[in-house]
């Protein structure tokens, strides 16, 4: 027995059939940067009087599961989280032997994960079961690593046991896209002086607060879908603030390319709202626009996927 470091913890996932079940094959190991997941069961402090100034016991309150998975945004296990956002996508085969897989948003039902995190030297294995993805954010910029914020709601967490539950996952290389390979189109023209952006979708999923002896949640339905994000640009035309001025949808494109592989996020009707140039000093001026998607008339953002794993079904 050890202490527990991050650079050793093993994760692993598996869908699931029926949510909040983990099944009993399917496992793939899952690239990892950093998590904040796990149970939580708060303690309510006591209320009763009249038995003097020393406390009485506090008692539990209902279970939560809620926390973020910050994934690289990499050729093949990426699509995971994809379909956990998305739902199953619709698979053809692509140029030079590439398989394009599609997700789009606003699919009725949505499936469920469960995650197992464990420290192998303690050894402690526990498995997130019934995580459902809300949100998911990617932020970017002309350098760094490329990675996800995957913000997750769970049913619950097992307790810790020493040998994990997931035995020989799918392990899939991890080939990241690099924040220098990043494009972002309007109308399918390049975008100039565009010095950071941020992307982000979410389920909006409802928590189904069930009263329950085990004090959980049920599950988690998907809301209202919201695809929204900002691009900061340096003050060079007017190409935005027209778009913005007229109320004039624009299609968006972010995407990234590694060889022959790229990923594309396609929101086909955004509306930008005006935005101010604020002077700050003597040197460069620039504008946020904070931009929406809508969905009147189709998916309001599509991810196309573009790599050499055979399907995500």
């Amino acid at each position: 027995m050890g202490r527990a470091i991050g650079s050793n913890a093993k994760i692993a996932g598996v869908f699931e059939a029926t949510p909040g079940v983990t099944p009993n094959a399917g496992f793939f190991s899952i690239p990892l940067a950093s998590h904040t997941m796990g149970e939580e069961r708060p303690l309510i402090a006591s209320d009763l009087l009249g038995l003097g100034r020393e406390p009485q016991d506090p008692i539990s309150d209902v279970a939560t599961n809620v926390g973020d998975m910050v994934v690289p945004v990499d050729v093949r296990n990426f699509g995971r989280w994809l379909k956990l956002a998305f739902g199953a996508p619709t698979e053809a085969s692509g140029t030079g032997g590439e398989e394009v897989h599609t997700f789009a948003s606003g699919a009725a039902a949505l499936p469920s994960m469960s995650i197992e995190i464990g420290a192998p030297e303690v050894p402690a294995f526990s498995v997130n079961y019934g995580a459902r993805l809300n949100q998911l954010k990617i932020g970017m910029t002309r350098s760094g690593l490329l990675n996800a914020t995957c913000s997750l709601i769970a049913i619950g967490e097992t307790a810790p046991v020493a040998a994990t539950v997931m035995p020989a996952p799918t392990v899939l290389p991890v080939l990241r896209f690099a924040q220098a390979t990043g494009s972002i189109l309007k109308d399918g023209v390049a975008l100039a002086s565009v010095t950071a952006a941020d992307l982000s979708f979410s389920n909006n999923l409802d928590p189904v607060e069930t009263i329950k002896a085990d004090g959980r949640i049920e599950d988690s339905d998907p809301g209202m879908v919201m695809a929204s994000g900002s691009l900061t640009v340096r003050f060079r035309d007017t190409v935005l603030m027209a778009a913005a001025s007229s109320g004039t949808p624009c299609e968006l494109d972010f995407g990234w390319t590694n060889g022959p592989h790229s990923l594309l996020f396609r929101l086909p009707r955004v509306f930008l709202p005006p935005a101010k140039r604020p002077i700050q000093g003597p040197k460069g001026i620039t504008a946020q626009f904070n931009w929406q998607a809508s969905g009147a008339l189709a998916a309001s953002m599509t991810a196309i996927l573009t790599n050499d794993v055979a399907s995500y079904a």
